[in-house]
């Protein structure tokens, strides 16, 4: 008959409180590993629901900005064509005022630009 060996009892009993501390390790990296997941995919989530707000305010703002924009360039055209429409009225009424002086400029003012172009002309052909 065989009797169990007392050394062998011993490894065998080593065997299976080694395999158990085992088992509950890798249960306790797994319960951690979902708990880390879990939060993972928490802080995703709260990330997105934070993040959806931000990007309206922030196409809100921009919209508004453009709005603003838009508004600016329009005034400030109006505000060219108005200058230009008073130059425009001032110099009919000088012109219509003083014929022989708005003549007499225009005139001076060709001759000037005549002049400027000869030059310019010339210089580049020497250069």
């Amino acid at each position: 008959m065989n009797t169990p060996n007392p050394s062998s009892e011993q490894s065998t009993k080593l065997v299976d409180q080694t395999a158990d501390k085992a088992d509950q390790a890798i249960k306790s990296t797994q319960r951690v590993a979902n708990g880390a997941f879990d939060s993972l995919s928490a802080s995703v989530h709260e990330l997105r629901e934070q993040a959806v707000p931000a990007l309206n305010r922030a196409t809100e703002q921009a919209s508004a900005l453009a709005h603003r924009s838009l508004g600016t360039v329009r005034e400030a055209s109006q505000h060219l064509r108005d200058k230009a429409a008073r130059a425009s009225d001032g110099t009919v009424n000088y012109v219509r005022d003083e014929p022989v002086k708005a003549m007499l400029i225009a005139a001076a003012t060709g001759a000037v630009l005549m002049a400027l172009m000869s030059m310019l002309s010339h210089t580049r052909h020497q250069g």
